[in-house]
């Protein structure tokens, strides 16, 4: 028989992780780390989550004492990098609300102590909204340049033989200074388009998700599907080639274009419908132990994963939020936060302050500093794009000014958005931003907001250039793919909009194993979304 062995939450896998969490937020844990190897543990996380054989209860023990002695060591960056929704206000220089600042942050050292070459910002390049207003050419919010950045047979064009779309013109209200959002049928219509642009995203991503990067543009390419521009198949791959970079084995069967039949299940999609469910049962003025609670009634603890499966570990063991999120909890600053933050910014439209708090109140039952900040930039910038009144590059910029200027996350951001200016090519801003960013673990927040931000700034908002372009270029695959079909979705404003070759395959049926809502069609989701959405008075959107 088999042995059980639960991914995510053994004691020397954990410190494994925290070892390299403590590299890269600039801890010195080198003593810590040579008596764990002198007890015969290993420094070097493995990529499943679990390490077999299981180590003896002695290395557990020390495994356990080892990782709150690192919870004492303080970070260098913990100044810049506050949890606590006060100090991110103040660090983005606001006194009630997070707005922008025009300090540029400055971290090529940073970059560099982290393994990476590239400098994060460049010295020309903006931090706030008015220089990247006035760079774009405009008075107002930033809109879409008169030259789209997609180049001919980038990541989404059309297949050869087939003629490729337009990008969407930026938003006609791109100079309006206020907002509120759509309301009544395009709204709904609106987060139609998000709710199918979430899970076409994440469907695409999903058999690629923990391929390297050479794996995903080999198979991409031996399939005639290079540039990314359709699902990815079996059909034609060489048996090589399909040894060499393994499909995801629990996505494969129901993610590649020969069997896709219907959304299957997946967190991506879990969390957004968890989302609904907060604000039906407490409205939006919920705590983060409102959250705790509605996890343990309704989120099974099977389908919970890294940051997200110690934060209920810790729940069961009586520990109260937020400290949930930093007791023994290596991955507080991965992707997990980020794949929450959608619904709070479609529930908010026009107001990425209010959204951005929603974002925080749900990310710290699991995360701090930089894995917070990627819900709140998610969020802030989804709030902007629900409205219908700002491009692509409005919709970045304003999530922008909720997170603090001197983080890595607004650092990351920041450079993909300049990398996708500055190359015409997607897959060399690919290259560039995994050098610069790769020494990151491949889930967590930091590389991969620089790769949403790349992705959705080199496609100029256009769907399936965003979702294949935040696909190809590796990392967290299916929840990058998830949040850039999201924004793009709402920025094309209407199903009808988005390719048929993406959402005709989803046969507008979810799967998942949150109570009530398996097989639940996109336009009823949609529906319930715009049942839950604040329409507040249209007020000034700080710099955007």
């Amino acid at each position: 028989m088999t042995p059980l062995r639960v991914t995510w939450v053994q004691p020397e896998d954990l410190l494994a992780h925290e070892l390299r969490q403590a590299a890269e937020d600039g801890r010195d844990a080198s003593g810590i780390a040579r008596r764990w190897v002198a007890a015969g543990g290993s420094a070097t996380p493995v990529p499943g989550g679990a390490s077999l054989p299981p180590a003896p209860p002695a290395l557990r023990s020390l495994a356990l004492r080892l990782l709150d002695e690192l919870a004492l060591l303080p970070s260098p960056l913990a100044r810049g990098e506050p949890t606590e929704l006060a100090a991110i206000t103040r660090a983005c220089g606001g006194a009630e609300a997070p707005v922008a600042r025009a300090e540029p942050t400055d971290l090529p050292a940073i970059t560099r102590a982290r393994g990476g070459t590239e400098a994060p910002v460049a010295r020309a390049e903006p931090t706030d909204l008015a220089p990247i207003t006035r760079a774009c050419g405009r008075a107002g919010a930033p809109v879409a340049r008169e030259e789209a950045r997609r180049p001919p047979g980038g990541p989404g064009a059309a297949s050869p033989g087939t003629p490729a779309s337009r990008p969407r013109p930026g938003s006609p209200g791109g100079t309006a200074p206020v907002t509120a959002g759509r309301g009544g049928t395009a709204e709904v219509d609106a987060l139609h388009a998000a709710w199918l642009g979430r899970a076409a995203g994440c469907l695409l991503g999903k058999p690629v998700e923990k391929l390297t990067l050479t794996g995903i543009r080999a198979i991409a390419r031996a399939t005639g599907n290079w540039p990314l521009h359709t699902w990815f198949t079996a059909r034609g791959l060489p048996a090589g080639l399909a040894a060499a970079h393994p499909w995801n084995r629990r996505s494969a069967p129901t993610s590649l274009a020969e069997n896709i039949d219907g959304m299957p299940e997946d967190d991506d999609l879990n969390y957004p419908l968890l989302g609904l469910l907060l604000l039906q049962r407490h409205g939006r003025a919920f705590t983060t132990a409102d959250v705790a609670r509605l996890w343990l009634d309704e989120l099974p603890a099977g389908r919970t994963f890294t940051a997200e499966r110690v934060a209920y570990r810790n729940l069961l063991d009586g520990v109260e939020p937020p400290h949930t999120a930093t007791h023994r909890n290596p991955f507080r600053e991965w992707i997990g936060a980020a794949i929450r933050a959608d619904v709070h910014g479609w529930t908010n439209p026009g107001d990425p302050v209010a959204a951005a708090a929603q974002a925080h109140r749900d990310a710290v039952l699991t995360h701090t500093a930089n894995g917070v900040y990627s819900a709140m930039f998610t969020a802030a910038a989804i709030s902007l794009a629900a409205t219908g009144a700002y491009d692509v590059h409005g919709c970045l910029a304003g999530g922008l000014t909720v997170i603090p200027p001197d983080s890595r996350l607004s650092a990351a951001v920041r450079l993909g958005i300049r990398l996708a200016r500055e190359e015409d090519g997607f897959e060399t801003v690919v290259d560039r931003l995994h050098t610069a960013l790769g020494a990151y673990h491949w889930v967590h927040a930091v590389p991969n907001a620089a790769l949403l931000a790349a992705a959705l700034t080199h496609a100029d908002g256009d769907f399936s250039g965003s979702i294949c372009r935040a696909v190809s270029g590796g990392w967290d695959t299916d929840s990058n793919g998830a949040t850039a079909g999201s924004l793009a979705g709402l920025l094309a404003g209407h199903p009808d909009a988005l390719p048929a070759r993406w959402t005709a395959p989803l046969k507008n049926r979810l799967a998942t194993s949150v109570a009530g809502f398996d097989g639940t069609g996109f336009d009823t989701l949609a529906e319930l979304t715009a049942s839950l959405t604040t329409h507040p008075i249209p007020q000034e959107v700080p710099h955007a």
